[in-house]
């Protein structure tokens, strides 16, 4: 499969070079260095610089490319409002939409994309601090602001920057099976194959957010002890704080309240045991701390939006709920 990936001056480095990685592994677990050709479009020729100053060599730019390609991706930049006005390069987009069986983007790639009108009316997503931006220059796309990557029908766009990665791997998934995909991930040591409707944010990367040290500590202990009391009153005293203050300054280092950290860690890892086990959904609700399966199916479809049998369902491997 021809892969092709745009880039510009002040292109983000990470919007190319890990999709390139993911599809040069999957080729490479496969046996097959033909199983995926990967090639850089620019839009100008010779050595683009990116986004962190290091260069890289383009193969075609958009005036010379040839033939036809099975998927195109467009990077992101920080300098990408540059590409709005680029009408040879948005009807050249337009018509590679025609005949590509994948358009995406990376991240802000998606302003280039919804330039070229090719994002009206459909579902798309971006760089968590980006949605707002493009929602008001085109109010025409349906943004999915949370997600990692959203797929509408051949069109896919991606969350910032390491989300290409994501996006990549579900590709080489549609491609060739979950194993296959699994396998790359393990390979390039990524913590894990997240499908697209996981949020942009995880438990894990909140707990780091807190400059307290006893903060962090209680919050490293939520997510190693999810199945133990994680009541307000058991936390503070973890923490040597009164109730009150302990609440109040979690808030304050961490934007949520302990007990709406609890509930996104426990949802977290019951989002991950769905995906990769064939676990009862009541011993599963167990599993992550809650005492019955009503309250974790409430839970769950309150931070997630659909109910746990649902997202099993779309983003499990198994066949068993």
């Amino acid at each position: 499969m021809r892969i092709g990936l745009l880039a510009f001056p002040g292109f983000q480095l990470l919007d190319v070079s890990g999709p390139a990685d993911v599809f040069a592994e999957a080729a490479r677990q496969l046996g097959d260095p033909r199983a995926y050709s990967v090639e850089v479009i620019g839009t100008e020729p010779g050595m683009l610089r990116s986004s962190c100053g290091l260069r890289l060599a383009v193969d075609a730019t958009v005036s010379t490319v040839r033939g036809k390609l099975h998927t195109l991706l467009v990077a992101g930049s920080p300098e990408v409002e540059a590409l709005r006005s680029g009408q040879e390069l948005h009807r050249w987009l337009q018509m590679q939409s025609r005949s590509v069986r994948r358009l995406g983007s990376v991240c802000t790639g998606a302003f280039v994309l919804a330039a070229a009108g090719l994002l009206d009316g459909r579902r798309a997503t971006t760089h968590w601090n980006e949605v707002a931006q493009l929602s008001v220059q085109n109010p025409q796309v349906l943004l999915e602001p949370d997600a990692i990557y959203v797929k509408d029908g051949s069109l896919y766009t991606s969350a910032g920057v390491t989300a290409g990665l994501d996006l990549a791997l579900a590709m080489v998934e549609e491609d060739h099976g979950r194993d296959l995909a699994l396998r790359v991930a393990r390979e390039l040591v990524m913590f894990l194959k997240r499908p697209g409707g996981q949020s942009q944010f995880s438990a894990y990367l909140a707990a780091q957010t807190a400059e307290k040290s006893h903060i962090r500590e209680v919050q490293e202990h939520v997510l190693s002890h999810l199945m133990t009391d994680l009541s307000v009153p058991r936390l503070a005293m973890l923490a040597g704080m009164s109730e009150r203050n302990f609440t109040r300054v979690f808030h304050e280092e961490t934007g949520m309240t302990p007990s709406q950290f609890v509930e996104k860690a426990r949802i977290d890892e019951a989002r991950r045991q769905l995906e990769d086990s064939d676990d009862p959904l009541k011993r599963l609700s167990a599993n992550v701390g809650y005492a019955n399966l009503d309250a974790f199916s409430r839970a769950f479809n309150r931070r997630v939006g659909v109910s746990p049998s649902e997202y099993r369902r779309q983003f499990s491997g198994k066949t068993s709920c």
